[in-house]
Protein backbone atom coordinates (compact mmCIF):
# COMPACT_ATOMS: atom_id res chain seq x y z
CA UNK A 1 0.00 0.00 0.00
CA UNK A 2 1.45 3.35 -1.07
CA UNK A 3 1.46 6.63 0.81
CA UNK A 4 -1.45 7.91 -1.27
CA UNK A 5 -3.57 4.91 -0.27
CA UNK A 6 -2.74 5.38 3.41
CA UNK A 7 -3.59 9.08 3.14
CA UNK A 8 -6.96 8.32 1.52
CA UNK A 9 -7.85 5.74 4.16
CA UNK A 10 -7.10 7.96 7.14
CA UNK A 11 -10.03 8.79 9.43
CA UNK A 12 -10.27 12.58 9.33
CA UNK A 13 -13.41 12.79 11.48
CA UNK A 14 -11.53 13.72 14.68
CA UNK A 15 -9.69 16.57 12.96
CA UNK A 16 -12.84 17.89 11.32
CA UNK A 17 -14.72 17.69 14.64
CA UNK A 18 -11.97 19.75 16.29
CA UNK A 19 -11.96 22.24 13.40
CA UNK A 20 -15.73 22.70 13.53
CA UNK A 21 -15.46 23.33 17.30
CA UNK A 22 -12.47 25.68 17.18
CA UNK A 23 -13.82 27.96 14.44
CA UNK A 24 -17.04 28.82 16.34
CA UNK A 25 -15.03 29.41 19.52
CA UNK A 26 -12.64 31.76 17.69
CA UNK A 27 -15.54 33.74 16.22
CA UNK A 28 -17.32 34.08 19.58
CA UNK A 29 -14.16 35.10 21.44
CA UNK A 30 -12.94 37.52 18.77
CA UNK A 31 -16.19 39.47 18.50
CA UNK A 32 -16.59 39.50 22.29
CA UNK A 33 -13.20 41.14 22.82
CA UNK A 34 -13.51 43.44 19.81
CA UNK A 35 -16.76 44.84 21.23
CA UNK A 36 -15.09 45.51 24.58
CA UNK A 37 -12.35 47.51 22.86
CA UNK A 38 -14.73 49.32 20.49
CA UNK A 39 -17.03 50.52 23.29
CA UNK A 40 -14.04 51.62 25.39
CA UNK A 41 -12.74 53.57 22.39
CA UNK A 42 -16.12 55.25 21.85
CA UNK A 43 -16.17 56.23 25.52
CA UNK A 44 -12.76 57.91 25.28
CA UNK A 45 -10.21 55.19 26.10
CA UNK A 46 -7.68 54.42 23.34
CA UNK A 47 -5.80 51.75 25.32
CA UNK A 48 -7.21 48.80 23.35
CA UNK A 49 -6.69 50.58 20.04
CA UNK A 50 -3.09 51.43 20.89
CA UNK A 51 -2.51 47.79 21.84
CA UNK A 52 -3.77 46.61 18.46
CA UNK A 53 -6.84 44.91 19.90
CA UNK A 54 -9.45 46.62 17.70
CA UNK A 55 -9.08 43.83 15.17
CA UNK A 56 -10.88 40.78 13.82
CA UNK A 57 -7.62 38.83 13.92
CA UNK A 58 -8.39 36.04 16.46
CA UNK A 59 -4.69 35.54 17.23
CA UNK A 60 -4.68 38.90 19.03
CA UNK A 61 -7.45 37.79 21.38
CA UNK A 62 -6.78 34.12 22.15
CA UNK A 63 -6.00 32.84 25.60
CA UNK A 64 -4.91 29.21 24.95
CA UNK A 65 -6.47 27.78 28.12
CA UNK A 66 -9.66 29.75 27.61
CA UNK A 67 -9.96 28.45 24.04
CA UNK A 68 -9.44 24.85 25.18
CA UNK A 69 -12.16 25.32 27.81
CA UNK A 70 -14.52 26.71 25.17
CA UNK A 71 -13.97 23.75 22.86
CA UNK A 72 -14.11 21.04 25.53
CA UNK A 73 -16.56 22.40 28.12
CA UNK A 74 -18.54 25.03 26.17
CA UNK A 75 -17.44 27.93 28.38
CA UNK A 76 -14.16 29.78 28.55
CA UNK A 77 -12.45 33.13 28.17
CA UNK A 78 -10.15 35.19 25.96
CA UNK A 79 -7.15 37.40 26.63
CA UNK A 80 -8.65 40.49 28.31
CA UNK A 81 -8.70 43.68 26.28
CA UNK A 82 -6.65 46.35 28.12
CA UNK A 83 -8.84 49.18 29.38
CA UNK A 84 -7.94 52.24 31.45
CA UNK A 85 -11.14 53.19 33.22
CA UNK A 86 -9.71 56.55 34.27
CA UNK A 87 -9.93 57.71 30.66
CA UNK A 88 -13.72 57.59 30.96
CA UNK A 89 -15.64 60.64 32.16
CA UNK A 90 -17.40 58.38 34.66
CA UNK A 91 -14.87 55.59 35.34
CA UNK A 92 -17.04 52.92 36.95
CA UNK A 93 -20.03 53.49 34.68
CA UNK A 94 -17.79 53.51 31.62
CA UNK A 95 -16.15 50.30 32.75
CA UNK A 96 -19.56 48.68 33.27
CA UNK A 97 -20.68 49.61 29.74
CA UNK A 98 -17.40 48.35 28.30
CA UNK A 99 -17.79 45.07 30.21
CA UNK A 100 -21.43 44.67 29.18
CA UNK A 101 -20.53 45.05 25.49
CA UNK A 102 -18.90 41.60 25.31
CA UNK A 103 -21.79 39.48 26.67
CA UNK A 104 -24.32 41.62 24.77
CA UNK A 105 -22.41 40.99 21.54
CA UNK A 106 -22.52 37.25 22.24
CA UNK A 107 -26.26 37.35 22.87
CA UNK A 108 -26.80 39.09 19.51
CA UNK A 109 -24.46 36.61 17.80
CA UNK A 110 -26.37 33.70 19.33
CA UNK A 111 -29.63 35.14 17.98
CA UNK A 112 -28.11 35.53 14.49
CA UNK A 113 -26.91 31.93 14.43
CA UNK A 114 -30.21 30.63 15.75
CA UNK A 115 -31.87 32.40 12.83
CA UNK A 116 -29.35 30.76 10.48
CA UNK A 117 -30.12 27.43 12.18
CA UNK A 118 -33.75 27.74 11.10
CA UNK A 119 -33.02 29.10 7.63
CA UNK A 120 -30.46 26.40 6.82
CA UNK A 121 -32.10 23.41 8.50
CA UNK A 122 -33.63 21.96 5.34
CA UNK A 123 -30.95 22.80 2.74
CA UNK A 124 -28.02 21.74 4.93
CA UNK A 125 -29.25 19.21 7.48
CA UNK A 126 -32.02 17.47 5.53
CA UNK A 127 -30.75 17.78 1.94
CA UNK A 128 -27.10 18.76 2.29
CA UNK A 129 -25.42 15.40 2.83
CA UNK A 130 -22.31 14.87 4.95
CA UNK A 131 -20.67 18.26 4.36
CA UNK A 132 -23.97 20.08 4.70
CA UNK A 133 -24.63 18.38 8.03
CA UNK A 134 -21.14 19.32 9.26
CA UNK A 135 -21.62 22.99 8.33
CA UNK A 136 -25.07 22.96 9.92
CA UNK A 137 -23.59 21.51 13.11
CA UNK A 138 -21.02 24.31 13.13
CA UNK A 139 -23.84 26.87 12.89
CA UNK A 140 -25.62 25.23 15.82
CA UNK A 141 -22.40 25.03 17.84
CA UNK A 142 -21.65 28.72 17.24
CA UNK A 143 -25.03 29.78 18.55
CA UNK A 144 -24.73 27.67 21.68
CA UNK A 145 -21.10 28.63 22.35
CA UNK A 146 -21.86 32.32 21.96
CA UNK A 147 -24.70 32.07 24.44
CA UNK A 148 -22.59 30.09 26.91
CA UNK A 149 -19.80 32.68 26.66
CA UNK A 150 -22.29 35.43 27.51
CA UNK A 151 -23.62 33.50 30.51
CA UNK A 152 -20.15 32.64 31.80
CA UNK A 153 -18.86 36.20 31.52
CA UNK A 154 -21.84 37.65 33.35
CA UNK A 155 -20.83 35.84 36.54
CA UNK A 156 -19.96 38.47 39.19
CA UNK A 157 -16.49 37.02 39.78
CA UNK A 158 -13.39 39.03 38.92
CA UNK A 159 -11.99 39.28 36.28
CA UNK A 160 -15.20 38.34 34.42
CA UNK A 161 -17.42 41.05 32.95
CA UNK A 162 -20.14 40.52 35.53
CA UNK A 163 -17.88 41.78 38.32
CA UNK A 164 -17.23 45.05 36.50
CA UNK A 165 -20.93 45.54 35.86
CA UNK A 166 -21.66 44.88 39.54
CA UNK A 167 -19.02 47.40 40.67
CA UNK A 168 -20.93 50.22 38.94
CA UNK A 169 -23.86 49.76 41.33
CA UNK A 170 -21.87 49.61 44.57
CA UNK A 171 -21.26 52.40 47.02
CA UNK A 172 -17.73 53.80 47.12
CA UNK A 173 -17.10 52.02 50.42
CA UNK A 174 -18.27 48.63 49.13
CA UNK A 175 -16.34 49.14 45.88
CA UNK A 176 -13.08 49.92 47.70
CA UNK A 177 -13.54 46.88 49.93
CA UNK A 178 -14.18 44.49 47.06
CA UNK A 179 -11.26 45.85 45.02
CA UNK A 180 -8.90 44.62 47.76
CA UNK A 181 -9.93 41.07 46.94
CA UNK A 182 -10.09 41.43 43.15
CA UNK A 183 -6.67 39.80 42.73
CA UNK A 184 -8.05 36.57 44.19
CA UNK A 185 -10.93 36.39 41.72
CA UNK A 186 -9.02 34.38 39.14
CA UNK A 187 -7.96 31.84 41.77
CA UNK A 188 -11.56 31.43 42.88
CA UNK A 189 -12.70 31.12 39.28
CA UNK A 190 -10.09 28.48 38.42
CA UNK A 191 -10.95 26.50 41.55
CA UNK A 192 -14.62 26.47 40.57
CA UNK A 193 -13.77 25.43 37.01
CA UNK A 194 -11.36 22.66 38.05
CA UNK A 195 -13.70 21.20 40.67
CA UNK A 196 -16.71 21.39 38.38
CA UNK A 197 -18.53 23.71 40.74
CA UNK A 198 -19.70 25.89 37.86
CA UNK A 199 -20.27 23.45 35.04
CA UNK A 200 -23.69 22.18 36.11
CA UNK A 201 -25.10 25.63 36.85
CA UNK A 202 -23.71 27.16 33.65
CA UNK A 203 -24.99 24.28 31.52
CA UNK A 204 -28.46 24.54 33.04
CA UNK A 205 -28.68 28.32 32.63
CA UNK A 206 -27.32 28.23 29.08
CA UNK A 207 -29.67 25.39 28.14
CA UNK A 208 -32.63 27.26 29.62
CA UNK A 209 -31.78 30.44 27.69
CA UNK A 210 -31.17 28.46 24.49
CA UNK A 211 -34.62 26.91 24.78
CA UNK A 212 -36.21 30.32 25.38
CA UNK A 213 -34.46 31.80 22.32
CA UNK A 214 -35.15 28.85 20.05
CA UNK A 215 -38.26 30.59 18.71
CA UNK A 216 -35.80 32.57 16.55
CA UNK A 217 -34.75 29.34 14.82
CA UNK A 218 -38.41 28.40 14.36
CA UNK A 219 -39.06 31.82 12.84
CA UNK A 220 -36.19 31.31 10.38
CA UNK A 221 -37.47 27.86 9.44
CA UNK A 222 -40.99 29.18 8.84
CA UNK A 223 -39.64 31.94 6.57
CA UNK A 224 -38.31 29.52 4.00
CA UNK A 225 -40.74 26.60 4.33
Amino acid sequence: MGFADVFRNLDWSVLTDILFSVLPALLCITLHELCHGAVAYMLGDRTAKNAGRLTLNPLRHIDPWGLVMMVLFRFGWAKPVPVNMYNFKKPRQGMALTALAGPLCNLVLAAVFLLLYGLLYRPLYIEGGGLGEAVFQMVATTGYLSLSLAVFNLLPISPLDGSKILFAFLSDRAYDKLMRYERYGMLILMALVITGGLSGVLSNVTGWMYDKLFFIAQFGFDLVN
